[in-house]
C-alpha cells in the first residue's frame, strides 16, 4: 500500500490539518500573555525568530538548490516579497485585534476570508460563480453590513483580516513554493526592517526583550515555533488529504477564536451582533455545502464516462 492509498495516510493527514488549524486558533491565548509588548515589536520578533526556526530546518532537513532553483525563477520572488508585506500587514491586524479586546472580530475576519479569496476569483481571474455561491456572497455582505450597524463602525480588522489573508493566498499559490522556503524567503525580506525597529526600541529603552522579565522574552522567542510549527503541519496535511477536507478544517481556526472570544475573553456578543454571525455561518454553509455537492456531481460524470 502506498502513501496516497488506505486511511492512514488520510488520517494522519487529518491530523496534521486539525493541529495545524487549531494551533492557529489558540494563538490568541498566546499574544495575550503578550499583551504588555506593543503589537509591532511583537511582529517584528515573530519574523526574526520564524526566520530562525525555519533555517534550522532546513539545516537540519537540507533541500539541495532550493535557493538556485527558486532565483531562477524572478516572479516567484516577487510574489512572495509582495506576499511578505500582506502577511506582515496580517499578523500586526491580528495581534493589535487580540490585544485589544477583538477576539471576536479577528475570528469574524477569518470566518468571511474563503469568501473574499472566491470574490478575488471572480475579479482578479473571472471565474465563474454558479447560483448558490452568489447567495453565499450576498448574505456574507449583508452580515458584514449588519455587524457594521451593531458595532456602530466598520469591523476594519476583520475586513482587513479577510482581505490580506485571502490575498496572500492568492500570491501564495502563484508563487508555489514550499511552505519553510516560501516563509525564509518572505521573512528575509521583512527582516532589516524587523532588527531595525527592534534596535531601535533598544536603543530608545522601549523594548520590552530583554527587559520586561524573562517570561515576556522567552514568550518572544517561542514566536519561531509557534510560527513554523503549524506551518509544518499544514503543509504535511496538503499532501494528504484532498483540498476540499483542508478547506472544511480551516473553519476549526476561527471557530476556537470565537469561542475564546465570547467565553474565555468575555467579550459582549449581544443578539444583534450574534444576527450578524448567524448570517456569516450560513454562507459559509451554503457555500460548503454547494461546492462538496458540485464535486461530487463531477465525480459521477468521471465514472460515468470512464
Amino acid at each position: 500500500m502506498t502513501d496516497a492509498d488506505g486511511p492512514a495516510p488520510l488520517n494522519t493527514g487529518l491530523l496534521f490539518g486539525a493541529s495545524a488549524y487549531g494551533i492557529w486558533g489558540l494563538f490568541p491565548l498566546y499574544w495575550r500573555l503578550l499583551d504588555n509588548v506593543g503589537a509591532v515589536e511583537a511582529l517584528a520578533h515573530r519574523f526574526v525568530w520564524a526566520l530562525g526556526i525555519c533555517a534550522l530546518l532546513l539545516w537540519v532537513r537540507p533541500r539541495a538548490g532550493w535557493w538556485r532553483e527558486l532565483k531562477q525563477r524572478p516572479a516567484a520572488l516577487r510574489l512572495l516579497a509582495v506576499a511578505a508585506v500582506v502577511i506582515a500587514f496580517n499578523w500586526y491586524m491580528y495581534i493589535w485585534g487580540v490585544n485589544h479586546a477583538r477576539v471576536v472580530e479577528t475570528s469574524l475576519g477569518y470566518f468571511i476570508s474563503p469568501l473574499v479569496t472566491v470574490t478575488l476569483g471572480v475579479v482578479l481571474f473571472r471565474e465563474r460563480l454558479r447560483r448558490p455561491q452568489w447567495l453565499a456572497l450576498i448574505l456574507a455582505v449583508a452580515a458584514v453590513a449588519w455587524l457594521t450597524f451593531d458595532y456602530g463602525r466598520v469591523p476594519w480588522v476583520a475586513i482587513g483580516l479577510a482581505l490580506t489573508f485571502a490575498t496572500y493566498g492568492v500570491l501564495k499559490k502563484k508563487a508555489a513554493t514550499g511552505a519553510v522556503e516560501s516563509l525564509v524567503v518572505e521573512a528575509t525580506v521583512i527582516l532589516p526592517f524587523a532588527l531595525g525597529y527592534l534596535v531601535w526600541m533598544d536603543l530608545m529603552g522601549r523594548a520590552a526583550f530583554g527587559h520586561a522579565g524573562l517570561s515576556t522574552t522567552l514568550l518572544l522567542i517561542a514566536a519561531g515555533p509557534l510560527t513554523a510549527v503549524p506551518l509544518l503541519f499544514f503543509a504535511g496535511a496538503a499532501t494528504r488529504i484532498p483540498l476540499t477536507y483542508l478547506g472544511l478544517l480551516q473553519y476549526l481556526t476561527p471557530s476556537i477564536q470565537f469561542l475564546l472570544g465570547v467565553f474565555a475573553f468575555n467579550e459582549p456578543m449581544p443578539p444583534a451582533r450574534l444576527t450578524g454571525f448567524a448570517l456569516i455561518w450560513a454562507a459559509l454553509a451554503l457555500f460548503t455545502g454547494e461546492t462538496l455537492h458540485h464535486l461530487r456531481k463531477l465525480r459521477r460524470q468521471a465514472l460515468s464516462g470512464s
